[in-house]
């Protein structure tokens, strides 16, 4: 195992400082092995790794919800015993996880204040504490609005401010723009460094490693465990944290391109100008046997309804969606029937069935051929089709007979594939599919759409992530209020034009 630890000069004004410290679950399960971490006043100190790293038991540890089996916390210099968050929180500790704990009933200013006790004081100090609280954050919210009715990324505002209303220190950020638009992270980006060069600490845990590269001072990596990477963020690339995430070299498939198929392949799916009340006009393309095409577009443009409308959600849809030459029934039933597997961008509530095990969610679409003479159940047959999955996609878990909530995010999204690996599906709709996952999960799934290209189906991929388009696609589409207005060649475009396109400047199609 390699590790990158950088030495440099002695770090002053530590505030937190973790030394050997391990956790061992009552079942064995080791999670930490000896992690040292040292976050000083006034830095932003990225903490990163694949999911299963130990990331979350270190945050854990940190905030007082789990106690570290050996090794020491200091706080200040002071050794420290936590036994609950509330201990940490009054050191000055404050956690934020990525889905931000506010009550949906108070007010914006009844949360900011409600770990605090301040609810008890009179009104006009609040809301004098308040505006001084925006001001210092440089953000603006209505104090009376319900949290409920907030978008999520002034949620997480409301829990930034709620930090500092207790005096925190140390604000723990656990993936705060996971779930943001691209104007919401930039907002994020402009607190956490604003709050920054104010004195205010942060330990920021995020996948998204250009995140890690522009916004932190310090870089901690984990795997298995175990530091990897400790030393300053400034010199680092890309490159450098994948392969420390990943323990592998993963740019020899992020930055190579997809082989367009051949002049003589099919045409396996045929759109004719889709038309939709949901947004999409007059979209029309063609997609080859053993091709990827990309959709691109900001959020909003209509990508994830031309998925829905090929395959049959959207039962007012104008056009004809043809796949081999046959049209695919208005109903994601019958379309499914037709030959087509949809991944959607929200596995949680739509990609999978919480109260079924792994074996029955990576079964269920394909359960009529898995029924003995299409009647009977057969659990050993499903059972079996589940291991293989388990196997062939490297899922790891205790068990088929586990929950799906009880895997990673990019190991839950490897069973919504296995539903649809081992059935007749020769049309693949991608949306979205590898949001919120680690480098390592989302280079599998990168892996396994190649690979069912070259098997001679086809898939069209949705992604925010641009760069993954470019990795993967033969063409990519660009998508703006609901229609194409451009088409490239993997081979003959960038990041840089993609943006440009998506937001309406640049040239339109060639």
């Amino acid at each position: 195992m390699s590790i990158d630890i950088a030495q440099g000069p002695v770090r002053e004004n530590v505030l937190l400082d973790l030394t050997g410290v391990q956790k061992v679950f009552p079942n064995g399960t080791v999670a930490l092995r000896g992690v040292d971490l040292a976050v000083t006043a006034g830095s932003v100190h990225g903490l990163i790794g694949a999911n299963g790293a130990g990331k979350s038991t270190l945050v854990k540890i940190v905030s007082g919800a789990h106690d570290a089996s050996s090794g020491t916390v200091r706080w200040r210099g002071v050794e420290q015993h936590w036994t609950s968050p509330g201990d940490a929180r009054a050191a000055g500790v404050a956690t934020n996880y990525q889905h931000v704990p506010l009550v949906p009933s108070l007010s914006v200013l009844e949360n900011v204040f409600l770990g605090d006790g301040g609810l008890r004081r009179k009104s006009a100090e609040l809301e004098r504490r308040f505006a001084e609280l925006q001001e210092r954050i440089g953000y603006e919210v209505d104090g009376a609005e319900l949290v409920a009715d907030l978008p999520i990324g002034s949620r997480q505002m409301v829990a930034i401010m709620q930090a500092l209303a207790i005096g925190a220190e140390l604000v723990i950020l656990d993936e705060p723009t996971a779930s943001l638009s691209e104007h919401e992270r930039s907002v994020v980006f402009d607190v956490v460094k604003r709050l920054s060069a104010q004195g205010t600490s942060f330990l920021y845990v995020s996948h998204f490693l250009d995140e890690i590269l522009a916004l932190t001072d310090y870089v901690t990596v984990l795997r298995d465990g175990r530091v990897v990477m400790d030393r300053p963020t400034e010199g680092l690339d890309e490159n450098a944290l994948v392969r420390a995430v990943a323990g592998r070299d993963l740019l020899a498939l992020e930055r190579s391109h997809a082989v367009t198929p051949g002049p003589d392949s099919p045409v396996l799916l045929d759109v004719q100008h889709l038309s939709s009340p949901i947004g999409i006009r007059d979209v029309s393309f063609t997609l080859l046997a053993g091709e990827v095409i990309g959709l691109a577009g900001l959020l909003g443009s209509g990508r994830s309804e031309i998925l829905q409308c090929i395959l049959g959600a959207d039962r007012e849809v104008e056009g004809k969606v043809l796949l081999a030459g046959r049209p695919v029934p208005r109903k994601p039933t019958g379309a499914i029937r037709a030959g087509l597997a949809y991944v959607p961008e929200d596995r949680t509530r739509q990609g999978l069935f919480p109260n079924f095990t792994i074996w029955q969610n990576a079964s269920i679409a394909d359960i009529q051929r898995l029924t003995r003479w299409r009647v009977f159940p057969s659990g050993g047959r499903e059972r079996e089709r589940a291991r293989k999955a388990v196997v062939d996609l490297a899922i790891k878990t205790k068990g088929i007979d586990a929950s799906p909530s009880e895997l990673s995010g990019g190991n839950a999204q490897k069973v919504v594939f296995g539903r649809w690996l081992y059935g007749s599906a020769r049309l693949w709709l991608l949306d979205e599919p590898t949001a919120g996952i680690d480098v390592g999960a989302k280079a599998d799934i990168l892996l396994l759409t190649r690979r069912l290209a070259a098997e001679g189906k086809g898939v069209i991929i949705v992604s925010s992530e641009f760069e993954e388009l470019l990795a993967v696609c033969s063409r990519i589409l660009v998508i703006r209020e609901g229609r194409v207005i451009a088409e490239r060649l993997a081979t003959e475009t960038d990041e840089d034009e993609l943006l440009m396109l998506a937001n309406g400047l640049g040239e339109g199609p060639r």
